[in-house]
């Protein structure tokens, strides 16, 4: 099927779940947010057991999980504590987290809860020690505007992370207790999305908005989930999208594959199913219902004062839209603007943009010189990084700024530091004679007679090594080039 069908003859219904993970510390503890790659320093063992919930009943989905008889083993480290063991209660929730789900709910027209109940959501694959999930609702009713109308927001919430999985022995599965708990905001919309099209466009809008907030970058730190259903079928979950690219190829063959169910006139059954590269999707268990749910008994409820939203709408972050607009208006193009949100550097560059008002010089400080410094010198990006810091780039832009140094002498300042030189000496250029100069700029333009005045600036500047300005090179080769 193709995106030209009728959808609306088809009865699509189809809405999102998004979850976007935060950039703080741990949700329910003081623990660093840090994904680990080294050797854990411990593992426990444990088998979970599901239990009925505030319905009285044991959910379907958490019944499917517990008949698998698995047994779980987790790997700690230094930076994993009792709360991810699900050896101590939680601590308060995180205040900076909080404040991040109301920016978001703000910015999606959402009414948000002054008083709300911490959930345990039942989780028994293995993926939380305790064998549920902390969730809590936030915000309701907001919307989006598309060019197909309001998207509803049906829920805002902030939940806890899950545990990673590391391998698969048979029975036996691994997961790493390092991302467990780490701040997740969940976003679902209705039901009101009419096509794959704009399926990807709705996430993309939301994916603008949770990146003008202080969000987790990279791979595996965002992931979108659909729900879909035609007429006289069921509803169906598709999880694990990590790319819109694909979601209007996955979303056009589950259409198929319940359509195909339908006309074989076979019951289709609500799950979950899991998406796959090609767009196809594979069943990973039964929808689970509301019988998961009941309340969390070791924290209280969780109370969102009026002043503390107030707080939160005057500081509501811009768009990334609108920072791209701002970023090009100085100047900067397209690339060096997606290098600035990739790298994480859009801060930095503010900082130091405030020193001196040259943008383009300020983003090639940031992004390309640590880079070509690395390559030819052989040397890591990450400790280029670690030695070029925003205190040592701030001082070596304040030094140009009093003209300590030129802007065709800001790179070699950075080899120097790197090469290990203090500022003090990084700072000191053998000032050359001006008949020197001249003399030398006068030979290279006999050398390369009829190149244009850019070409002759480059190969100047070559040879100087940023021992002259761009300025001063500019007029002298005024006077023999006319």
């Amino acid at each position: 099927m193709q995106e030209k069908l009728d959808y609306q003859k088809l009865g699509l219904k189809c809405g999102l779940e998004i979850h976007q993970q935060l950039d703080t510390k741990k949700l329910f503890c003081n623990c660093p947010s840090v994904l680990r790659q080294d050797e854990p320093d411990f593992i426990v063992k444990r088998r979970l057991h599901a239990v009925a919930g505030e319905s009285g009943e044991i959910d379907i989905a958490a019944k499917h999980e517990m008949e698998q008889g698995r047994e779980f083993i987790y790997q700690g480290y230094d930076t994993t504590c009792l709360v991810e063991l699900d050896e101590e209660p939680p601590h308060e929730i995180n205040k900076e987290a909080l404040k991040i789900v109301l920016q978001v709910a703000v910015l999606l027209h959402a009414k948000i809860f002054p008083l709300t109940q911490i959930m345990r959501k039942t989780v028994i694959d293995g993926s939380n020690t305790s064998g549920f999930q902390r969730t809590v609702l936030i915000a309701r009713d907001g919307y989006i505007e598309t060019e197909h109308g309001k998207v509803g927001i049906e829920s805002i919430c902030l939940e806890e992370d899950a545990a990673r999985i590391i391998e698969k022995k048979g029975n036996v599965i691994i997961y790493r207790l390092d991302r467990l708990g780490i701040p997740l905001i969940e976003i679902a919309t209705a039901p009101d999305i009419k096509s794959p099209s704009q399926a990807k466009k709705v996430a993309l809008h939301i994916g603008n908005i949770l990146r003008s907030c202080k969000v987790k970058r990279g791979l595996g730190t965002i992931r979108q989930d659909v729900n879909i259903s035609i007429k006289k079928g069921s509803r169906v979950e598709i999880k694990g999208f990590q790319d819109p690219k694909i979601m209007i190829k996955t979303i056009n063959k589950e259409i198929e594959r319940q359509y195909g169910l339908i006309k074989a006139k076979k019951k289709l059954e609500p799950e979950v199913r899991n998406s796959l590269p090609d767009g196809k999707t594979e069943f990973l268990r039964p929808l689970p219902g509301a019988a998961r749910m009941y309340p969390e008994t070791d924290l209280p409820l969780l109370k969102i004062s009026r002043n503390f939203i107030n707080e939160v709408k005057k500081s509501l972050p811009k768009l990334r839209s609108e920072i791209e607009k701002e970023l090009k208006s100085k100047g900067l193009n397209q690339e060096m603007i997606g290098l600035l949100f990739r790298q994480n550097k859009l801060e930095e560059f503010r900082e130091l943009l405030k020193i001196v008002d040259k943008p383009q010089l300020i983003s090639k400080i940031l992004l390309i010189f640590p880079k070509e410094i690395a390559s030819h010198g052989k040397i890591p990006i990450t400790k280029i990084n670690k030695i070029l810091n925003k205190d040592i780039l701030a001082q070596i832009i304040e030094a140009l700024k009093k003209k300590k140094i030129s802007e065709a002498q800001v790179k070699q300042v950075l080899e120097r530091v790197v090469k290990g030189e203090n500022l003090k000496e990084a700072f000191k250029f053998e000032k050359e004679d001006t008949n020197i100069i001249e003399e030398k700029i006068m030979k290279i333009i006999k050398e390369k007679p009829g190149l244009s005045l850019k070409a002759y600036m480059g190969l100047i500047m070559k040879e100087f090594k940023g021992r002259i300005s761009g300025k001063e090179a500019m007029e002298i080769i005024g006077k023999f080039v006319k």
